[in-house]
């Protein structure tokens, strides 16, 4: 079986002068989809050079519909051109054959078995945190899109999983809603959206307008496919968008990854609060850490029209977040603090419809702010013991 890195002509008696540097210029060309140096990925199939300077490169796609192919040809033409005695560029584009493809696959997955999820090995270290809810209408992911964006800021490589199965929001609001993900054989690339990695299952779906009625062992199913035949790669973060409440999606991600963590979402109001302290009450069932709660909506910034003063008017109340954070740090038995009060803001609400976080698009805003420090507060915690569920061997 040839090997994915194994170059077509390099040490050939008849190499063209620059044939070595042309090789170490695409060394730096990355996989807009997989995130790393199409020469280590196998894809770099064949390098000449004519006495005038003109470079033939020809790279194989993994797929002959690769989304993202005139990206990666731009790429390799910027990097190639950009070399002294380079005259012009040729870029032709092949497609990996299937002894290519199993090579690359075998060589992605680091000869880890098939189906198995890398998120739930002992030495993974990658940090999984669920942002869960009671229920819908509280901006889950809302939080979810931006906390993950937040976290990208900081310089951290950033997974995103829709598991929301049947109100699937997460591409949408990304801009990413009509974005197909490639497919390498049984192996799925993510979907890159400004930096994150992002795998929804309203990506496989034939049409948007599909409907998801999944129940029982085939949404078991989907969920183990979404976490094992997607190649997410190296990630600090994780986040996954669950669907509210406690049903057949929280228990079965609970048992797939049993040390991920539990973001709360819930609003201000007595009744939204009482129903989010199910969803962390349902963590701990899991032997899931809850690591905060995030009250969302907490209030409204506005302009009184006799003072002409900014005041805050608290629209759903006051208090739900703490609530919940106290509720459950003595129903749990260690410290879930309150994390995060982000207020009411349109701009929130219509980055979302328009596929631009707001943290990115406008960073300075009150909910930004807000959210922004929830990341760094976030990423500032360090891993320990307390909420986990530990397996002891004995013999």
């Amino acid at each position: 079986m040839r090997g994915p890195a194994a170059p077509s002509r390099h040490g050939d008696v008849n190499e063209h002068p620059l044939e070595p540097q042309v090789r170490k210029a695409l060394a730096h060309v990355i996989d807009p989809e997989i995130r790393r140096p199409i020469t280590e990925l196998g894809m770099v199939d064949s390098i000449s050079i004519t006495r005038a300077g003109v470079a033939s490169v020809t790279i194989l796609l993994t797929v002959s519909s690769c989304p993202l192919q005139s990206t990666l040809q731009r790429d390799v033409e910027n990097a190639v051109a950009a070399l002294d005695g380079i005259t012009a560029v040729i870029v032709h584009l092949g497609v990996m054959d299937d002894e290519q493809r199993s090579a690359l696959r075998q060589m992605l997955r680091g000869g880890r078995a098939e189906r198995e999820i890398p998120f739930a090995r002992h030495d993974n270290l990658t940090r999984v945190i669920a942002v869960a809810s009671g229920k819908g209408g509280v901006g889950k992911s809302s939080v979810t899109v931006n906390l993950a964006m937040a976290l990208h800021s900081l310089g951290k490589t950033v997974g995103v999983l829709d598991a929301d199965i049947y109100g699937h929001s997460i591409p949408d609001m990304l801009g990413i809603g009509d974005t197909r993900p490639t497919a390498v054989d049984d192996m799925i690339m993510p979907v890159p959206a400004m930096g994150l990695k992002v795998i929804s299952v309203g990506m496989l779906k034939p049409s948007r307008d599909q409907v998801v009625a999944w129940r029982g062992p085939i949404l078991d199913r989907a969920l183990t496919q979404l976490l094992s035949d997607v190649y997410w790669g190296d990630l600090d973060y994780l986040i996954l968008d669950l669907p509210p409440g406690t049903g057949d999606v929280a228990i079965s991600l609970g048992q797939k990854l049993p040390n991920s963590q539990i973001l709360v979402v819930t609003t201000p109001q007595v009744a939204a609060a009482e129903v989010a302290e199910r969803a962390g009450t349902m963590a701990a069932i899991m032997q899931q850490k809850v690591i905060g709660v995030v009250e969302n909506m907490s209030w409204l910034e506005t302009e009184c029209p006799h003072c002409k003063e900014s005041h805050r008017v608290p629209l759903f109340g006051t208090g739900g977040g703490q609530a919940v954070a106290d509720t459950l740090t003595e129903r749990l038995g260690y410290e879930i603090p309150l994390l995060a009060q982000v207020p009411i803001q349109q701009d929130l609400r219509e980055s979302g419809d328009t596929g631009t976080p707001l943290v990115t698009s406008d960073p300075g805003t009150p909910a930004s702010v807000a959210l922004l420090q929830l990341a760094r507060t976030i990423a500032g915690q360090k891993r320990n013991l307390e909420g986990l569920h530990l397996s002891v061997a004995t013999g």
